[in-house]
């Protein structure tokens, strides 16, 4: 870092971050607006536009450019925050949104307070590059579940049936099924799905090797039954640092698994699960909670919370019951990221057994 980049920031920068274009506002000590820009959102013209001048304090929003960008302000020197818009309504639900306010008072709630933007701390390069891999995995399995779906949806139009036949073998098995009018219009359909699996098998073995050679530690949340590789290098890349969250509890909002809050006084509605936060690793949560309350989840201290909120009756209970699983699990999983301990299925219900 040069001299020019040294010292506290003398002024703040709010960057409006577009596809195609950003847009900047520059606020002086004072909070007076002494400059806005318009430059192009690619690497190179944020480089000439931050590089070798006065250290700054930056704010960009959170979105598809911001880590990257992120990356490149702090490489020059600057000091970078990554404001949720999620949870800053004076931002997301703005009426006056335009390229011009916005940039300008992203800088003025920096200038003010920059607890006030909720800030988001971007994953470091290495994490990004694995969740990548993750995602593009999850994006192949989207493609073929609505190939398979569309298969047996036209194959259903015409008097047949593929009931029975698996995610897995469809492209083997679901021919003898297809009557023969549409047989030779779907099996270009089946072809792309067996390369599909064919792809995603390969993913997988990926997986398997970037948990083992960089990310051992994944294999502690790997203990409950109903958590594989996936799902357990997800957590781990999502969470990040363990140890930034004061209780394991919190984790649970965090993934957006917790219900909202909107009390008044005495009114106190049930509402909605927030869905706030990563929702691929929310998912991968719910997938497991799925498995642990199904014909093949084993008894643990897990089923039979879900089990007990299923049997209360209620019309959406057992939704409610596999929602209920996968916040504890994700609890869970920080626990055991945090201790490193053997995991006991039964462990509460072991200890109030020996209480009574």
């Amino acid at each position: 870092m040069n001299d020019s980049t040294r010292g506290t920031p003398k002024v703040t920068i709010g960057v409006d971050l577009g596809d195609k274009y950003s847009h900047l506002s520059v606020l002086d000590s004072k909070g007076k607006v002494i400059g806005a820009e318009r430059i192009k959102t690619t690497p190179e013209d944020f480089e000439r536009r931050f590089r070798g001048v006065p250290r700054a304090l930056v704010v960009i929003e959170a979105g598809t450019h911001s880590p990257w960008v992120n990356r490149l302000l702090q490489e020059c020197g600057h000091e970078s925050i990554v404001s949720n818009p999620r949870q800053v309504p004076l931002i997301s639900e703005n009426n006056q949104k335009s390229d011009d306010h916005d940039p300008e008072l992203l800088a003025r709630l920096g200038r003010l307070d920059p607890k006030l933007l909720k800030p988001i701390q971007p994953r470091p390069l290495k994490e990004q590059i694995a969740l990548a891999e993750l995602r593009a995995r999850d994006t192949l399995v989207k493609a073929r579940t609505q190939l398979v779906n569309h298969v047996r949806g036209v194959v259903k139009s015409f008097g047949g049936r593929t009931t029975g036949v698996t995610v897995g073998s469809f492209h083997e098995r679901a021919p003898e099924h297809i009557p023969e009018k549409i047989r030779e219009t779907l099996l270009p359909v089946l072809k792309v799905i067996a390369e599909l699996k064919e792809q995603i098998s390969r993913y997988d073995e990926r997986v398997e090797k970037l948990s083992e050679k960089k990310y051992p530690q994944s294999e502690v949340l790997r203990q409950p039954a109903g958590v594989g590789a996936l799902t357990a290098l997800a957590y781990l890349l999502v969470i990040g640092d363990p140890k930034r969250f004061k209780r394991s509890r919190d984790v649970g909002p965090y993934v957006g698994l917790a219900p909202g809050k909107d009390n008044s006084g005495d009114y106190n509605p049930e509402l909605r699960i927030t869905k706030a936060g990563d929702g691929f690793l929310r998912r991968l949560l719910v997938s497991s909670a799925h498995y642990i309350l199904g014909p093949f989840g084993p008894d643990s201290d897990l089923r039979r919370h879900g089990e007990k909120i299923a049997r209360r009756g209620k019309k959406k209970a057992k939704r409610q019951a596999v929602i209920a699983v996968a916040r504890k699990l994700a609890v869970l999983l920080h626990r055991l990221l945090i201790t490193g301990e053997v995991y006991e299925p039964l462990r509460n219900t072991n200890r109030k057994q020996k209480r009574s």
